[in-house]
């Protein structure tokens, strides 16, 4: 089989592999459709395991089962989650799922960006999901990035009503603008350098878009009525990013740290001002497999415009023009492979 091998954001390979042989516990998964995630261009991040495989965000048809496993049967259409947390450690326990060991260290193979794939037991068990008829195999790559949204909008409590301001209108900028606008979320304002990500963003339901290199907090604020922000999510890994959500945020707010920033960058805190003010600051990091459940369910309704989110479909064998789309982040939003056929082209 075909596999599309990450050397690094500039050097993807299509390869030559054997198709992954499985075990009585196992799955073996043709995959259809994977998205290109922003974490896989993140070549600090990425570089220090490489040459791998990489693609998580993926929609397949189960083609081989392995004989101890009865929950599922050749045929069916899924999601397989490539994370998948233990459920019984200190952390899951806590209901902090995301910081399991196991959660971190655990993988489908050997990646999304693959003709085929190896389900592991621990995944069959607690992360494959059975497509509904009304999830194609392309929407079905936003379950794992919208399942991640989903946890960060549940971790900061959000309200009905509350004003949010998003920094950054990338992917997961605009599936937080969805999914807070779907959730009843009062003014939705969102920030890029990029103008056309902007248009986009105004027309999937911002109040209000913001190039990030204005006074981001003085325009937000006058259109605010002279209040700030309930909620700032943080979708930009650039330090500005983080320095205006920490001008932004109104007292008794949150700040919503979606993005990381490289390492060995330091945010400063104002640490009295935020005690006397009662601002919150979270993390959110991947997701539990309730948040993917909850994700499959608001796609299953058609209510999110995730299509609208696709600007490039491409075949296996572009899998480098598509890293390059996603790293240099000007001309598209969601990329997405399809192993098994040729080239899609461009939505737009």
């Amino acid at each position: 089989m075909r596999v599309a091998r990450y050397y690094n954001n500039k050097d993807v390979r299509i390869e030559e592999m054997p198709v992954p042989k499985i075990n009585p516990q196992e799955l073996l998964v043709k995959v259809m459709a994977s998205g290109i995630c922003g974490s896989d261009v993140m070549e600090w991040y990425r570089i220090k395991k490489a040459p791998l495989v990489l693609g998580h965000e993926i929609g397949g048809e189960i083609v081989e089962v392995g004989r101890e496993v009865s929950k599922y049967k050749v045929g069916q259409r899924v999601f397989v989650a490539h994370h998948v947390p233990c459920n019984t450690c200190r952390y899951c326990l806590q209901g902090n799922h995301t910081a399991c060991e196991t959660l971190h260290t655990t993988n489908f193979y050997p990646g999304g960006f693959a003709e085929y794939l190896r389900v592991p037991p621990l995944n069959v068990d607690r992360g494959v999901f059975v497509l509904p008829e009304t999830i194609s195999y392309e929407e079905s790559t936003f379950i794992e990035p919208l399942a991640c949204v989903v946890r960060g909008q549940r971790m900061v409590n959000l309200k009905a009503g509350q004003n949010i301001l998003i920094l950054g209108a990338g992917i997961s900028g605009l599936l937080h603008l969805l999914l807070a606008r779907f959730q009843g979320a009062g003014k939705i304002a969102i920030t890029d350098i990029n103008a056309a990500r902007l248009k986009l963003a105004s027309s999937l339901g911002a109040d209000l878009t913001i190039n990030a290199q204005d006074d981001v907090v003085s325009i937000f604020r006058k259109a605010n009525d002279n209040r700030l922000a309930d909620l700032v999510v943080v979708c930009a890994s650039a330090l500005p990013a983080f320095q205006q959500a920490l001008q932004a945020v109104d007292r008794g707010g949150t700040i919503l740290c979606f993005a990381p920033t490289q390492p060995g960058i330091d945010v400063p805190v104002p640490v009295t001002d935020f005690w006397r003010n009662a601002i919150s600051i979270m993390h959110s990091y991947g997701s539990s497999p309730f948040d993917t459940s909850v994700a499959v369910d608001i796609l299953r309704t058609n209510r999110l415009a995730v299509k609208e989110l696709v600007t490039h479909r491409l075949g296996l064998a572009e899998a480098g023009k598509g890293f390059a789309l996603v790293a240099e982040a000007k001309e598209c939003v969601k990329v997405i492979l399809f192993p098994h056929q040729q080239t899609q082209g461009d939505t737009r």
